[in-house]
């Protein structure tokens, strides 16, 4: 499947900046506050995550990690190229867990910009069923949810997460990659806590769009 569905998305309306840490729906930038905890991201004992929102840099076009690791061409028409989207990457040395976290929000009418998020998330499962060289094990699957697992044939595993909220018209990506055997053991709560930790932040950073 297409990571675009063709007619739920139009061209960006107008939007400002917004000064502070939150702002409403109709916005043009990341809030502070919809990274998720540094504590609630998966090995964060041994890693001692640092804070995201102050290595987040704008992210132009984003595409998921999947997508790079895969080869899977841009899709024209992408409702991602018009979408305000940052990215926070941590680097470790090799044989260590590599961190990338995105988020990617849609300005404007949430019934809009919410389709668009939960199309966007809907079409990343069908690109990423088609990976090679290896199938990935998708353990999560659900509107808006994604979770694999991704053998990329080169000595190296990857730990992607999607998940749309369509209440603020925004998507969140964890992707976390490693050589194998990795130098510290692959360990995560649950599908459900990972995808909800990232989710949950979206409903204080965008005022008012989880009532």
């Amino acid at each position: 499947m297409s990571l675009v569905l063709c007619g739920l998305a139009a061209a960006p309306p107008s939007a400002w900046p917004e000064p502070g840490s939150n702002c409403p729906p109709l916005c043009d930038r990341i809030p502070d506050s919809a990274w998720i905890a540094p504590a609630q991201l998966p090995l964060a004992r041994e890693y001692r995550w640092p804070g995201l929102a102050g290595l987040a840099v704008t992210a132009v076009a984003p595409r998921f990690r999947f997508e790079d690791e895969c080869a899977v061409p841009p899709v024209p028409g992408d409702p991602r190229s018009y979408a305000v989207a940052a990215r926070a990457d941590v680097g470790q040395p090799p044989g260590h867990w590599q961190l990338r976290v995105q988020v990617i929000h849609w300005r404007g009418e949430t019934w809009q910009g919410g389709q668009t998020a939960m199309a966007v998330v809907q079409g990343a499962v069908g690109a990423l069923r088609d990976c090679l060289p290896n199938p990935p094990t998708i353990t999560t699957d659900r509107p808006g949810r994604l979770a694999a697992v991704l053998d990329l044939g080169d000595g190296r595993v990857l730990h992607q997460y999607l998940v749309a909220d369509p209440r603020n018209s925004t998507v969140v990506e964890l992707a976390m990659w490693s050589t194998v055997p990795p130098q510290v053991a692959w360990a995560a709560p649950s599908d459900r806590r990972v995808l909800d930790a990232l989710e949950a932040p979206l409903c204080t950073a965008y005022i008012g769009s989880c009532r």
